[in-house]
């Protein structure tokens, strides 16, 4: 008996999404923002330097096998009785510099904190600097802080760094490209702060892998004929200029949604909890795949970007708040890090349609790419779901 076409076409989709799902969840991607941050402080309180490391337990587990009872829990027993260890580990890998002189650290107070994404180890260190003459000079003294733990076990790994020098604030991410953050008022001007946050805001997309990832499910169609069939029966686009509009209308609108929350989350209008944004944002990558295999607005992506990209711009918000803002260059950074975003996604995108425009034209970019990608996407916008809701561990 023959099979029918209707289930070849069935198996070969099947196969098609199997092989996808298999090798997206195979590869680090599968893990999106799972990676950490440490975050870091450089402060004065009353005469004397400070600077603070709080790095996630998660992390240090890795490293140095805390659970010792194996009871799946790491406890503050447990971490203090490696301190020594601990304090030797951290001196290694944060260095700060004064006036081109190495500052010392010492041994490190250490303690237990929470973050919104669970507990972490503090350090606390009271500079001693010979190259300052006073903590109230520090903003004064070019500055020069190293930092590179956890990079070599996570190269998405990223220290954020807020300095608060009495009228000198500013910040900087700290990345296995760029480990060393330079200090000083001079570095603090609006134009400066700019670029800076243009630097930060392409960096954060990307390294923001469900942000790409969402990205791509909206723009995995635009090669294509839009048609009132199954979106696998969509035949290629014969002209450029429908195909360049389509993109621009999903990325436009992704950009002014974005922007929208962020400015409203930075100025202190609206602030949901982590715990709501990164599950919501997961959520909007099944959706924005599920839209390509069911089409129920596959003909008008820009709407989908437009109200998932509101969600996304909490999730930019909530880096900027880590980094901590400069007061006094508040719209440079706000307007450099968002301008960031833009030629981080313009390059995702510069990137990606020349290829799909060449594949258009096979079944192996209908199949494979289209519906099998977007199955994958599917599969894996529901375990980050899990993830962030904590069903998963």
């Amino acid at each position: 008996m023959m099979n029918s076409p209707n289930k070849g076409v069935s198996r070969r989709w099947w196969v098609a999404a199997a092989l996808a799902v298999f090798s997206l969840l195979s590869t680090p991607v599968a893990q999106a923002h799972s990676s950490s941050n440490s975050y870091l402080t450089l402060s004065t309180s009353g005469s004397a330097l400070t600077l603070r490391a709080d790095v996630h337990m998660r992390d240090l587990d890795l490293i140095f096998d805390l659970d010792a009872n194996r009871d799946g829990q790491v406890t503050w027993g447990e971490t203090q009785a490696r301190s020594p260890e601990l304090n030797d580990w951290l001196a290694q890998g944060i260095a700060l510099a004064a006036a081109g002189q190495q500052c010392a650290l010492g041994r490190a107070d250490l303690q237990a904190s929470e973050h919104a994404d669970g507990t972490y180890l503090s350090a606390l260190w009271v500079m001693s600097c010979p190259g300052l003459s006073s903590a109230a000079d520090a903003a004064d003294v070019r500055l020069a802080l190293r930092y590179d733990l956890i990079f070599a076990q996570d190269s998405l790994h990223r220290g954020l760094l807020k300095v608060d020098l009495g009228d000198h604030q500013s910040s900087a991410l700290l990345s296995p490209e760029r480990p060393e953050a330079r200090i000083g008022r001079a570095d603090n001007s609006p134009l400066k702060v700019f670029g800076r946050y243009i630097l930060e805001g392409v960096w954060h997309i990307w390294i923001g892998i469900d942000h790409i990832v969402f990205l791509l499910s909206l723009l995995v169609l635009a090669p294509l004929q839009p048609s009132r069939q199954k979106v696998v029966d969509w035949q290629a686009a014969k002209q450029a200029r429908p195909v360049v509009l389509d993109v621009l209308a999903v990325v436009t609108a992704f950009t002014v949604a974005h922007s929208i929350t962020l400015g409203l989350t930075i100025t202190g209008w609206l602030t949901p909890p982590a715990d709501l944004v990164e599950p919501a944002i997961a959520i909007s990558v099944v959706l924005a795949a599920l839209n390509n295999l069911l089409g129920f607005s596959a003909l008008k992506r820009w709407r989908l970007a437009f109200v998932f990209g509101l969600v996304h711009g909490f999730g930019f918000a909530s880096v900027l708040l880590d980094l901590g803002l400069p007061a006094s260059a508040l719209l440079a950074a706000l307007g450099g890090f968002n301008i960031g975003v833009e030629l981080g996604q313009l390059a995702i995108v510069g990137a990606f349609l020349p290829v799909a425009w060449w594949l258009r034209h096979t079944r192996i970019y209908r199949w494979v790419v289209v519906a099998g990608g977007s199955a994958a996407i599917v599969v894996l916008g529901a375990f980050w779901t899990l993830e962030r809701v904590g069903w998963l561990g």
